[in-house]
């Protein structure tokens, strides 16, 4: 079932808002410091954000290319089709990037990181996100192209900072988001032009 636009920003709302509350009462109750910490805002480097905007874009643009191979062409739920049925626009695709980049990235490495680390975190959150699934080898697969990206941002945290993850996992979602957009409305475009060509024929 499609999901209209209101659900849709509800969701990247709650992503946004909801996510990180688990972090900061960690912070709070379990680290014994000011959950305010967990944003490391005193920790905002401009060169390692463009790091991470440069490394979310090329790794976009990298799993973008392995999603044209032939084994990803069968799959009955591909990416791309999810995406062009939401019809997004630019703003859309936007919103919805900061929405996961900030709120997911507050939750899984400033928080579950802590006690879990780098790499069981990593793969923890490319299953909670349906990538891993014994029961479809194909989306396991695509969870295999994802789970690099994920495990370098989880040891850039320690290296970086958390603002570097929130910009590389803002930045490849932006991209994912606005060339499948952008895939869809050309696919629209060339049926219509189809549509019309047939018309004037007839």
């Amino acid at each position: 079932m499609l999901m209209s636009k209101r659900s849709l920003y509800l969701l990247g709302l709650i992503t946004l808002l909801v996510f990180p509350i688990p972090t900061f009462l960690a912070y709070y109750f379990i680290e014994s410091k000011p959950p305010i910490l967990a944003l490391e805002l005193d920790n905002i480097n401009l060169i390692n954000v463009g790091l991470g905007l440069a490394f979310g874009t090329v790794y976009a643009l990298l799993a973008l290319l392995l999603m044209q191979l032939r084994v990803f062409k069968t799959m009955p739920n591909r990416i791309e089709k999810i995406v062009q049925k939401m019809d997004l626009s630019i703003i859309d695709c936007v919103f919805l990037s900061i929405c996961a980049g900030v709120g997911e990235e507050i939750l899984f490495r400033a928080g579950v990181q802590l006690y879990l680390g780098p790499i069981i975190t990593s793969v923890v959150f490319v299953g909670l996100h349906g990538y891993i699934n014994p029961f479809d080898w194909k989306m396991s697969l695509y969870g295999l192209v994802v789970l690099p990206f994920i495990v370098v941002i989880s040891y850039g945290l320690i290296y970086y900072g958390l603002w570097f993850c929130i910009a590389a996992h803002f930045i490849y979602d932006l991209v994912l988001f606005l060339v499948m957009s952008r895939k869809s409305n050309s696919k629209q475009f060339e049926d219509e032009l189809f549509v019309e060509q047939e018309d004037m024929e007839e």
